[in-house]
């Protein structure tokens, strides 16, 4: 019986968790939301991009990458940023590579990405906390 319940409560959270959401102006300009269509006017459904740990976008426009298409952030003594770096090297991956130990301007910038691990690897306007290769030719087009 109490598991019978659970599973019942875990589909209604479920249930409300996938709904819709929808965009509408009213009569007096105010821009509105709801998770339904409004009675009145046109609606509009509203896409939401969820970012998770190991896919976060975001504005990179205040950094000035020249033309790198992949860019990572690391420190010398990282396992994973040798990793990656041997990966790029042997698929022939041109990057370019920033230690947030030895340049102020590169910690400066991953402070700024709100960043906490190493490596951190941006291809184009996305970006990888970690590596691994299966994740990072996800990202890499």
């Amino acid at each position: 019986m109490k598991k019978t319940m659970v599973f019942i409560l875990s589909m209604l959270v479920v249930e409300a968790v996938c709904g819709e959401i929808y965009k509408w102006v009213d009569d007096s300009g105010k821009v509105n939301f709801g998770d339904h269509k409004a009675e009145e006017g046109k609606a509009e459904e509203v896409t939401v991009e969820i970012n998770t740990y190991t896919n976060v976008t975001y504005d990179i426009s205040i950094f000035d990458y020249g033309h790198q298409k992949v860019v990572m952030y690391s420190t010398e003594w990282c396992s994973y940023c040798k990793k990656a770096k041997k990966y790029f090297k042997d698929n022939e991956i041109s990057f370019v590579e920033y230690d947030i130990e030895k340049s102020s301007r590169a910690r400066n910038r991953y402070d700024k990405m709100g960043a906490t691990g190493i490596p951190v690897i941006i291809v184009g306007k996305k970006r990888m906390n970690g590596f691994n290769v299966k994740g990072f030719e996800k990202i890499y087009q």
